[in-house]
């Protein structure tokens, strides 16, 4: 560390300024390992703070901002402090609007813009430069998911309390503490993003917490193993955040019959019940859940759709005004000409509400005199 502050301070080296730099560079280290879940990515987030090349920016009330070069306004504004890097949505630069990936340069007059209902996106470490701004970022989005992950391990842990006909207020909370030292879990909390999460089986949980709890429990549990009735489906309301995703190799929408798999460590994935894939994962049964849809699903789904198209000057613009009049946004477009000749196969990528949107799509599309064919698209 002397030798990191000699090095850029040159032969004259002020003590005392060298102290309060050290003091600071300190404290931001033990930060930053407080929020590492181990050594590697400790050295991770520190190695490009150890000697940057810097670049001095300005922040709206004229203060100068020390930031790594390639630092972004995403770094900038964990620098300024944890909550405006949470709910930054944009930068004004030079007081012009720019995204947040927006790469800084020496000089640049930086403003954060923020909403309070913003959070980090996992995008934003593909391009921040300071080990703060990665740290702070994961931290959050490991409180994310598990707190997602708990609520949906709830729901499966009272699915399978149900298949055991036992009511889930009835577990008591020293059971639960009893449950927390077998596990050599810290918290319930953990225990249920455990579940979520994959790496705890819901009717094994449930089992172990009505064990133990009394004769009662213990009969009910008995009957059950000899009369078993199957669990409730899991609900998707559409909006699910990040303990349980819609897999890209099969694209489920609302509409489509669908089953959930957990992949450890993961979450739920939620695939149609035909995907070829699942078909070939399908390994461990215990890890595979029937899922089916809420009656009020929110939100959008990606979906494929696939066309034969005759070439002509301005198509694409009109199949684009056709998705985009049916309410459908466009993800993605590509296009291929399959033998060399007039036709061409086209993909879109759509985000839409459910099957019945979809088909609206599908059916407008067809309205146009060059398409030959239209098909939905799993992958």
């Amino acid at each position: 560390m002397a030798a990191h502050w000699l090095y850029k301070s040159g032969s004259e080296l002020d003590l005392a300024q060298a102290q309060r730099e050290t003091h600071r560079w300190l404290q931001s280290l033990l930060e930053i390992q407080s929020e590492s879940r181990d050594s590697k990515e400790f050295l991770e987030n520190i190695k490009g703070d150890l000697f940057p090349d810097e670049i001095y920016v300005f922040t709206p009330k004229g203060k100068i901002m020390a930031l790594p070069r390639g630092a972004t306004a995403v770094d900038f504004a964990y620098g300024v402090h944890t909550d405006v890097g949470h709910h930054c949505v944009a930068a004004r630069i030079n007081y012009e609007l720019m995204p947040l990936r927006t790469e800084l340069k020496n000089g640049d007059h930086v403003e954060v813009l923020t909403s309070p209902t913003a959070r980090p996106n996992p995008s934003w470490l593909s391009f921040v430069a300071t080990g703060k701004a990665r740290s702070r970022i994961r931290h959050f989005l490991k409180g994310l998911q598990q707190k997602e992950s708990a609520a949906l391990g709830e729901r499966l842990l009272d699915q399978a309390l149900a298949t055991l006909r036992v009511a889930p207020e009835t577990i008591t909370w020293e059971r639960w503490e009893g449950l927390q030292k077998e596990f050599g879990a810290k918290s319930q909390l953990d225990i249920l993003a455990d579940i979520g999460l994959g790496k705890r089986l819901s009717f094994v949980v449930a089992q172990a917490l009505t064990r133990p709890a009394g004769k009662a429990a213990d009969d009910a549990a008995a009957a059950a193993a000899a009369n078993p009735t199957k669990p409730a489906a899991l609900t998707l309301r559409g909006v699910e955040g990040v303990a349980i995703q819609y897999a890209k190799c099969c694209r489920p929408i609302p509409g489509d019959r669908v089953v959930g798999q957990f992949r450890r460590g993961q979450g739920l994935a939620v695939h149609t019940r035909d995907c070829v894939t699942l078909r070939k994962q399908r390994g461990d049964t215990d890890q595979i859940v029937d899922v089916e849809w809420a009656h009020d699903v929110e939100g959008v789904f990606d979906a494929g759709i696939r066309l034969l198209v005759a070439d002509r000057r301005g198509l694409l613009a009109d199949l684009a005004t056709t998705i985009a009049d049916h309410g459908a946004n466009i993800d993605n477009v590509s296009m291929e000409r399959p033998d060399g000749g007039g036709l061409i196969a086209m993909f879109f990528s759509v985000q839409v509400k459910d099957r019945k949107h979809l088909a609206q799509v599908m059916r407008g599309l067809k309205h146009v005199p060059e398409v030959r064919r239209v098909h939905r698209a799993r992958t």
